[in-house]
């Protein structure tokens, strides 16, 4: 066991890694608000680089040409008002978008609530879009670069191996089966792969995992430590946890006219974070260790001549008949 299946004669280091991301995919939305608007990378990848995770914007609600200054406040037991005096000037709670002037003003043509100093119109999540504004982003493809080190023993490889050539390369995609070795992977797929849906997940977002595992025996030719790619998701969809779910988060872009009035478009974008996990394991053959698990087997023999010993002369049926044949009993000569 030692030997053969944990290769007790075998020194190990731990993997050291980088990694780099490169999405690929553009879609086209079509709605009364934005009009015809082609996305690309720089659209919804968000932020364009980091380290070891990459964030694909999938679902998104903006709202258009915000300006600082005085508007109602978004419905709610807290900021519905029948008169002034349910405003409190200066007032701000957490979920408030701004201040509070202490004005009731018309919400819509039955609600009134308290005016708020803040970015106008006010942002309106209530309602998130289903089916996901960028469904098509189950088509985008991310490309994982990965260089990995192993220092103790000098030996570096990356994930794009040496029989890869750039024709294969631009055609490639991930496949278990067919293309286990391609660093080129659609984000359906890695969904697809965990056991989920896509186009579910894509509505309010989630945290994926593509895992990438070094595992090297360096005793036999380089060319058999190959990555193997496997994927999960991180976040909880139990059906228990509704509280929150998915992941989402707000960015703006400014703008500034020709009077220098300032202006934005603000952003909450719902999406899917792939996180980069690596992990892996190198062995060698080294004297060191050979010695110390020889000398731990050795040791262990004498062990088990006492613990046959205890079995079969306290434990087994016929202990008695064992002890008599062990052992033999003398008078004491002196007596």
């Amino acid at each position: 066991w030692v030997f053969l299946w944990e290769k007790g004669y075998q020194e190990t280091d731990s993997v050291v890694s980088s990694v780099t991301t490169k999405v690929k995919g553009v879609t086209l939305t079509n709605t009364s608000t934005l009009g015809a608007r082609i996305w690309d990378v720089a659209d919804y990848v968000i932020p364009p680089q980091e380290e070891n995770t990459v964030f694909v914007m999938t679902n998104v609600i903006l709202t258009l040409n915000q300006r600082q200054g005085r508007c109602p406040e978004l419905p709610d037991d807290k900021t519905e008002c029948k008169v002034k005096n349910n405003c409190v000037p200066g007032y701000v709670s957490t979920h408030s978008n701004g201040i509070q002037t202490g004005e009731c003003v018309p919400y819509n043509n039955s609600i009134k609530t308290c005016e708020v100093f803040a970015w106008c119109p006010v942002e309106d999540d209530y309602h998130i879009p289903k089916p996901a504004f960028l469904q098509e982003a189950e088509n985008f493809t991310i490309l994982v670069k990965n260089n990995i080190l192993y220092p103790k023993f000098n030996f570096s490889k990356r994930n794009i191996l040496p029989t890869v050539n750039s024709t294969y390369l631009k055609n490639c995609i991930y496949d278990s089966q067919t293309d286990p070795f391609c660093p080129i992977f659609r984000l359906g797929k890695i969904v697809e792969a965990a056991g989920q849906n896509f186009q579910e997940m894509a509505v309010e977002g989630g945290v994926m995992a593509l895992q990438i595992n070094w595992d090297c025996n360096l005793d036999r030719a380089a060319s058999h430590c190959v990555p193997k790619y496997s994927f999960r998701r991180l976040d909880n969809k139990d059906s228990a946890h509704t509280v929150s779910p998915g992941y989402n988060f707000r960015f703006a872009k400014y703008y500034k006219d020709s009077n220098g009035t300032e202006s934005r478009t603000l952003a909450k974008a719902y999406g899917i974070r792939f996180d980069i996990i690596v992990f892996g394991k190198a062995g060698k053959f080294d004297v060191i260790p050979t010695m110390i698990n020889i000398g731990s087997g050795l040791a262990l023999f004498g062990v088990a001549t006492v613990l046959c010993d205890i079995v079969v002369l306290y434990c087994m049926k016929k202990k008695y008949y064992y002890r008599e044949k062990k052992y033999k009993y003398v008078e004491d000569y002196e007596l």
